[in-house]
């Protein structure tokens, strides 16, 4: 028995090195797809011990997380405008005025270009959301935006540094387009190297949403495990990584964005759209695939609390 049992669990090891490997999707008749990248679930030391650091950075704190796919890129304008032309969602349902994205009502690039490999921007945390709600309705698997603990852990690809490429930041260059090398603008997805994971624009090109709120003694009060501090209040919420904007310091793996109403101060709508940010064009986001599915009912009170 103890045999069978030995080799019971070789065959389950098996069958996970089986499954959990990188992959791409591609819309079914569309020629847009999307690759995610295999992320090993580990422990980590999230935070920084930088000197200067900001408060909200600290204390450092050991954390694990779970094995998890991430998109190998920031989401793009092709594989958003599938979704923005969708009219429907599987079953025949008709995609209501919530979760339907609205039309632009102004150039939300600012002259910086709309092509199809560029990161969709300007988006709001609700926007990305229901990006990964239809994706889910769409293909069967759950999407979402990455929790913190993971935008940290897939971002430090195993440095102990607060940069991927270690205490020097000159390094970034290679990695990153920020204010020093990026014209003031963002750029095609994949522009420069990826990390050691095999992730593109972590640091730089768009900062990207996570799924938390933001707390600012965050480290101070999250669990060891899957750490994550669900939706409260609309303002603020986490966004992670800098952008083309950004200086080489501010573009590091542990910096935190709370998001701020001013994100939105020139919507001429009213109430403010739920979808756009005017005057976010720094902001896109990338998703994440976690390797343990949730059932049903619980993918679906996941994304309603976003709804709220």
């Amino acid at each position: 028995m103890k045999y069978l049992a030995i080799l019971a669990l070789v065959y389950s090891h098996w069958l996970f090195a089986q499954d959990f490997k990188k992959y791409t999707y591609t819309h079914p008749g569309t020629a847009v797809s999307f690759t995610m990248v295999a992320v090993p679930g580990g422990k980590f030391t999230i935070g920084s011990n930088t000197k200067n650091r900001p408060e909200d950075e600290s204390p450092q704190k050991t954390v694990e997380v779970s094995p998890f796919w991430m998109g190998e890129k920031e989401v793009t304008f092709a594989e958003w405008d599938v979704f923005f032309k969708d009219q429907e969602i599987p079953q025949g349902k008709k995609v209501d005025g919530i979760t339907r994205p609205t039309t632009p009502y102004i150039d939300l690039t600012k002259g910086m270009g709309r092509q199809p490999q560029q990161p969709v921007n300007s988006m709001s945390q609700l926007a990305a959301m229901m990006y990964c709600r239809w994706l889910y309705h769409k293909t069967g698997v759950f999407y979402r935006l990455p929790t913190e603990a993971e935008w940290e852990y897939a971002c430090k690809a195993g440095s102990k540094s607060d940069y991927p490429t270690g205490t020097d930041p000159s390094k970034l260059q290679e990695y990153a387009l920020f204010s020093d090398n990026s014209g003031g603008r963002y750029h095609a997805t994949g522009s420069k190297k990826p990390n050691a994971f095999g992730l593109y624009d972590m640091l730089g090109n768009l900062a990207e949403w996570t799924i938390d709120q933001y707390v600012p003694d965050y480290y101070a009060s999250i669990t060891s495990k899957d750490p994550i501090t669900k939706p409260g209040s609309k303002y603020p919420r986490t966004v992670r990584g800098g952008s083309f904007s950004d200086q080489a310091t501010d573009l590091r793996c542990t910096i935190r964005i709370p998001s701020d109403p001013d994100w939105n101060r020139n919507d001429p709508q009213v109430p403010k759209s739920n979808w756009w940010l005017t005057d976010g064009g720094f902001v896109g986001f990338r998703i994440v695939r976690p390797l343990v599915q949730p059932s049903k009912e619980e993918i679906e009170a996941f994304y309603n609390q976003y709804l709220k």
